[in-house]
C-alpha cells in the first residue's frame, strides 16, 4: 500500500527556532493507527528562508531546546 498523505493527521507540532534555522518536534497518526514522535530540521538559505536539511547530529545546545517540545509531544501520544 502506497503512501497517502491525507490518511496522515498531525496531532502535535511545535518549532524551536534559532540563527541558524529551526527544529521541530511532531506527533503523527498515520491511518488512525500508532502515535509516533517525529523531529525535523530546516536550515536558513542565504535569502533567510528555510530548506530541509537531514536531522543527524545534535548539539547539547540543540537537544537541550527541544526536550521540553519532545516532553510536551509525549503527552500527546497517551
Amino acid at each position: 500500500m502506497p503512501y497517502n498523505s491525507s490518511l496522515d493527521e498531525c496531532l502535535f507540532s511545535k518549532s524551536q527556532e534559532s540563527e541558524s534555522g529551526r527544529m521541530t518536534v511532531s506527533v503523527y497518526a498515520y491511518n488512525k493507527g500508532a502515535k509516533k514522535l517525529q523531529i525535523s530540521r530546516e536550515n536558513r538559505d542565504a535569502e533567510g528562508g528555510f530548506m530541509f536539511a537531514k536531522l543527524g547530529r545534535v548539539t547539547k545546545q540543540e537537544a537541550e531546546s527541544i526536550l521540553p517540545l519532545i516532553q510536551e509531544a509525549l503527552n500527546h501520544m497517551e
